[in-house]
């Protein structure tokens, strides 16, 4: 039996275990979820359909099902980590092969009760699979180029598959978090220098390819970078998205329009105002303090799984939970930076705030992971 194994012993069995779980982050993530009905109860006019009643109905079905994850060994899910990350692949060529197919994507399997995005499931099983990878590494072997060439297939292979749906904000967010994840794993600087090298020649190919032959990207992807260096090209066309947003962020000020009383979100002029574009709902009615207020929220809850990796003597809790606290903060991160024209629009939902619901479940299986590894640290 294996050290973590032994250790459990320390922690009360059965209901007792409760007693043990981050409440504290918990009653984060209930708060982060609240603003989310919140706004979309805006959004949809003062009602709770079609958007909030759904959305809390899968909160609840999402903290019952982090409550369940919690209560199983950490030691288990180490174990079942292999086993995740290879279900999520061949989930991933189902979608290839008969996935459903929305706004000219195709990332979906409809499973009748629920559409599943087995894009959102790997960004917690690729966290798992590499958590348990570099505990099994011994440290010195950490930075070793041989030791280097899995966790990089491991990263790679569904990246490409992503690609293929095509979903490139979701491509990202799994490239950005696995790599982060190799760096708080300790693999040498060195490495992700000459990544970024690699990426400023790869940024460089992309633009010398538009047109030719060997095209990199979708032509709606370059119509995004176009968006994003000058919206006013087609402020009607692919530019429309972040102008409007843009307006909505700007006309609401420090304290905001006041409940209900934006103007483009309640008038329509700003799209995917219950999803992507959610965030400029809530500045536009609450101002600059009601968005830095969610920020507030989302850095505790970063703070939190933080506080729980150092303290975690493990070193599969610990990655584990630094990992699913960077694939947190990565969503947030990007969203906010999409919505404000700091970076290209690539579909990346704000984190429990944006209605859907794979995203959300997915995010409480990760928190559930993070409460696991929590309740069952060695005391």
């Amino acid at each position: 039996m294996s050290y973590l194994e032994n250790t459990v012993k320390t922690v009360p069995s059965g209901f007792g275990k409760v007693l043990y779980l981050n409440w504290g982050l918990a009653l984060l993530l209930t708060a982060v979820a609240s603003v989310g009905f919140l706004m979309l109860y805006s959004v949809a006019g003062g009602s709770f359909s079609p958007w909030a009643e759904p959305q809390m109905k899968r909160y609840i079905l999402g903290f019952a099902v982090m409550l369940v994850v919690a209560m199983v060994p950490i030691w288990f899910w180490r174990h079942m980590s292999i086993v995740a990350y290879i279900v999520s692949i061949l989930l991933l060529v189902a979608v290839d092969l008969v996935g459903v197919t929305s706004k000219g994507a195709q990332r979906w399997i409809d499973l009748g009760f629920m559409r599943l995005q087995p894009s959102e499931l790997m960004k917690i099983t690729l966290i798992m699979l590499l958590a348990a990878y570099y505990d099994w590494l011994p440290l010195k072997r950490v930075s070793r180029p041989i030791w280097i060439i899995i966790p990089i297939i491991i990263i790679l292979l569904p990246v490409a598959l992503v690609l293929r749906q095509p979903d490139l904000g979701t491509s990202i967010l799994l490239l950005a978090g696995g790599g982060l994840v190799m760096f708080v794993a300790g693999v040498h600087w060195g490495y992700f220098a000459a990544v970024f090298a690699a990426v400023v020649g790869l940024v460089k190919a992309v633009f010398s390819s538009r047109g030719t032959d060997w095209q990199l990207l979708k032509d709606y992807q370059y119509k995004r970078i176009d968006t994003f260096l000058d919206p006013s090209t087609d402020p009607l066309g692919t530019g429309y998205h972040i102008t409007q947003s843009k307006i909505a962020l700007g006309s609401g000020g420090w304290t905001g329009k006041g409940f209900m009383q934006g103007t483009q979100s309640r008038l329509n002029f700003l799209p995917e105002k219950h999803t992507d574009f959610i965030f400029t709902t809530l500045a536009e009615e609450f101002g600059f303090i009601g968005g830095f207020s969610l920020l507030g929220l989302y850095v505790l809850v970063i703070v939190f799984c933080f506080a729980t990796a150092m303290t975690n003597k493990d070193r599969f809790s610990s990655l584990l939970t630094m990992g699913v606290a960077i694939t947190f903060f990565l969503f947030f991160v990007v969203n906010m930076a999409m919505v404000m024209g700091l970076a290209p629009v690539v579909g990346v939902p704000l984190p429990m705030v944006s209605y859907g619901g794979s995203a959300m479940l997915i995010l409480m299986i990760g928190f559930g992971l993070v409460q696991s590894a929590h309740v069952h640290k060695p005391r």
